[in-house]
């Protein structure tokens, strides 16, 4: 499945500051990420592995 353009969001998490990134989830096999303040800045794209790695270790430091 591919698509032409990615679905961003944001997370219910972010505050609202100002200090926020969006993440798309639906392109295949890897993870677009942007700032939200700065949408034409570009994008940084993960691998799925390293966003889920990135993600478990940020979840672990909020225990």
């Amino acid at each position: 499945m591919t698509t032409d353009s990615p679905r961003w969001f944001t997370s219910s998490y972010s505050n609202n500051g100002g200090n926020c990134v969006e993440v798309a989830t639906n392109v295949p096999g890897t993870v677009p990420v942007r700032d939200t303040k700065d949408r034409d800045a570009g994008t940084l794209t993960f691998s799925t592995d390293s966003w889920s790695a990135f993600v478990q270790f940020a979840s672990d430091q909020r225990a």
